[in-house]
């Protein structure tokens, strides 16, 4: 693989970047003190905190072993979609992109109008239109559906972060390819491409995040994801914020997760790029 061309990386000084251990401290000693002074107004309207009965919800062990509970199953199914949706987002957001920069005028025209549809209209509303309008016409189940709404969706963004990373590579980078005998896709594939990754590769862990939390749209239309799990069980037991609250924090974990993941990658990839 042929890294950047550029006489200058290596007299380049290494940037040390802060660790994110203790921004995510103080955004949990935020999270706590609020459910702390949320919980004291709670009591003093006399609401009647059951946690113990939270727990059978996520799992329970029997004599058969570990059964998982339906908030485990809702968080199945939201990873599912998240996964997905975010494959299809990255594959429509690099076609996007590449039709944005081409030189026919019909291809950047019809991204151009995909773009401003999609993104100046609410998910919700692309949601209802592709399961209630395109479903019964293609045969969609619920879970295709909520597939195609979230990639459609958040490729749109995807697309211009994608389009932003290739526009931000030195065009000599380009034209050194081109006097190397390399040919636009090779030139895109060894050269401008790893280091437009490297430069997306931060707000794409944003928009990921934004679409995991996007994806509890998805219980509008009866997908027993995470959300819509939490809602059946509140209406059967009216444990109102401790599965909301339960809720929020694995939404929480999961998020964080996918950050420290992201930003280890992240290092590893510019340890690459500088040997």
């Amino acid at each position: 693989m042929i890294g950047p061309l550029s006489h200058k990386s290596e007299n380049r000084p290494r940037v040390r970047k802060p660790s994110p251990i203790p921004d995510t401290l103080q955004f949990v000693i935020l999270m706590a003190a609020l459910v702390f002074l949320f919980t004291m107004n709670i009591e003093e309207l006399g609401y009647n905190w059951q946690w113990y009965q939270v727990g059978k919800y996520i799992y329970t062990f029997e004599e058969h072993g570990f059964t998982a509970g339906p908030l485990l199953e809702g968080l199945k199914v939201t990873l599912q979609i998240s996964a997905i949706s975010m494959l299809f987002a990255l594959l429509i957001g690099f076609i996007t992109a590449f039709l944005r920069l081409a030189d026919a005028p019909v291809a950047r025209l019809f991204a151009r109008l995909y773009l401003e549809i999609t993104r100046n209209t609410p998910l919700l509303i692309q949601i209802f239109f592709i399961y209630f309008v395109l479903g019964p016409v293609l045969g969609l189940e619920r879970f295709l559906s909520a597939v195609l709404a979230l990639s459609l969706f958040e490729g749109a963004y995807v697309s211009e972060i994608i389009r932003s990373g290739i526009l931000s590579v030195d065009s000599g980078q380009r034209e050194a390819g081109y006097s190397l005998g390399l040919g636009k896709s090779l030139t895109y594939r060894h050269i401008i491409l790893p280091q437009a990754l490297r430069n997306t590769l931060p707000p794409l862990t944003n928009q990921a995040i934004s679409l995991v939390k996007d994806s509890a749209l998805v219980s509008t239309i009866a997908i027993y994801d995470l959300t819509m799990q939490a809602q059946s069980i509140i209406a059967e037991t009216f444990l109102t914020f401790e599965i909301w609250f339960t809720i929020a924090l694995m939404y929480l974990l999961i998020t964080i997760s996918l950050s420290f993941a992201v930003s280890i990658m992240e290092k590893r990839m510019q340890s690459t790029g500088q040997h």
